[in-house]
């Protein structure tokens, strides 16, 4: 039975993704309790703001020993979307040098730049890397919605897609169970329950 933990520490858009994934038909809730982490069979990490303040928060309201060993050791299913995903390196450089989880090799640097705006907000093409669960049965549908100014940079190994703007980032990962996505699925509609829709059926 497919049971969704969405982690809430104060910096994610949880309730779309809530929103979403009840529009889904799945049984999904929102808490940081330790018996709602083990009792999952999907855990999804949302993250807005910047990598230091998501890290802080992340490790004062997550039991992160238990979330850890039901991801590494349990090998569930684990998506981590924008600073959600970007947590998941081992460090990130916005204002500053942070520690990340570690879950994925490389770290969270700013976008490089010269002639377009940050942050880069809109919606965006993914470009596939390679094949995925996660993208499977988009068809021609290959657009999400962007907002950040910095991205992951990870062994080409961990990267499903990329993005172009002025330059090619990272736009989505997996290792293993561990998946992350740059772009918001819950404000990218059809594409968006698609590709949480995907995500579940890991």
């Amino acid at each position: 039975m497919i049971k969704v933990c969405i982690l809430d520490y104060g910096s994610g858009n949880v309730k779309s993704v809530y929103n979403m994934v009840r529009y889904l038909g799945y049984n999904v809730n929102i808490s940081n309790e330790k018996s709602a982490i083990r009792s999952a069979s999907h855990i999804i990490l949302p993250g807005v703001g910047s990598f230091g303040a998501a890290m802080e928060k992340i490790k004062s309201k997550i039991p992160l020993p238990v979330l850890e060993s039901e991801i590494i050791n349990t090998k569930k299913p684990l998506l981590g979307i924008c600073v959600g995903m970007q947590v998941l390196a081992e460090n990130g450089h916005e204002h500053g040098d942070h520690k990340g989880l570690g879950w994925i090799t490389g770290s969270v640097e700013k976008l490089e730049v010269n002639e377009l705006p940050l942050p880069h907000i809109g919606w965006n093409d993914v470009i596939l890397k390679k094949d995925s669960i996660l993208f499977n049965d988009l068809g021609d549908i290959n657009d999400f919605y962007f907002v950040h100014s910095y991205s992951l940079k990870t062994k080409q190994a961990n990267v499903l897609s990329e993005t172009n703007y002025e330059i090619n980032f990272c736009s989505s990962v997996q290792k293993e169970n561990i998946y992350g996505v740059q772009f918001h699925p819950e404000k990218s509609q059809r594409a968006g329950q698609k590709l949480i829709q995907n995500f579940l059926n890991v």
